[in-house]
């Protein structure tokens, strides 16, 4: 199958608009999305947007939906107290739908990719949904992660930063965040699979997406607009920023 991967969209419905486009003139064959669709400004249009879709669709969970869920659930939920307004915002902007359909997205998934052999999805490490590495963390730290993983080729997401790159024998790409990346240039973040793999960027109209989710009453809107949408951090400053944090959970 020629698949395109997209993860970390964050609720950025005008990011993930512009990336179909692209993906539809790819001419895959499917879509895996690998999780963290929510938390962000658009959550219900963005999960719409997803599930209108004529192309087969396979999902992952991230931590973003595990959050969103047990906001839901419990009324709490395991993010910094910086961070509960925002997900109280959107547990309540989504339904009990919503909520069932997180709950059935599996952690990891494989598929066949065409030409490549079969590829392992998950969304931040195998092991779990939460664990951070980068580009520049170390062979040795990460291949005890990759015991159990049989594919050839590793697609993760996460920290929302693309990298490519071979650990204990197998490929391991990072598709980037469609909505909310966390290294400059500016665009939405993606990824091509079959035959090879290609690392794509999309261009949209950064400063009316920003219009757009400013207009929303996400609790963040502001930092998110301008910030990742329209003013990304440099890829240095957030390898400086994970690096206090590898292999542990965020």
């Amino acid at each position: 199958m020629r698949l395109a991967a997209l993860y970390d969209i964050h609720g950025n419905l005008p990011a993930l608009e512009a990336v179909l486009a692209d993906v539809r003139r790819a001419g895959v064959d499917g879509i895996v999305v690998g999780g963290d669709v929510v938390p962000g400004p658009m959550p219900r249009e963005t999960m719409a947007c997803l599930q209108e879709l004529d192309l087969p669709v396979q999902y992952i969970s991230g931590n973003g939906e595990r959050e969103v869920r047990q906001q839901m659930n419990t009324g709490t939920c395991g993010v910094p107290p910086a961070y509960r307004e925002t997900m109280r915002w959107v547990a309540e902007a989504l339904d009990r739908g919503h909520e069932r359909l997180f709950a059935s997205w599996p952690a990891t998934i494989t598929c066949e990719i065409a030409g490549g052999g079969a590829a392992f999805f998950c969304h931040a490490t195998p092991r779990n949904d939460s664990e951070i590495f980068t580009r520049l963390t170390p062979d040795d730290v990460l291949a005890p992660m990759l015991s159990g993983v049989a594919a050839p080729l590793v697609v993760c997401g996460h920290t929302h930063m693309q990298f490519d790159r071979i650990i204990a024998g197998r490929r391991v790409v990072n598709a980037g965040s469609v909505g909310m990346p966390f290294a400059a240039p500016r665009g939405a973040y993606w990824l091509l699979l079959g035959p090879g793999v290609q690392l794509c960027r999309t261009d949209y109209d950064f400063e009316r997406a920003a219009d757009h989710i400013r207009a929303t009453a996400y609790p963040r809107a502001e930092a998110l607009a301008v910030r990742y949408v329209v003013n990304p951090p440099t890829e240095d400053e957030s390898l400086r920023m994970f690096a206090r944090s590898e292999l542990t959970e965020y």
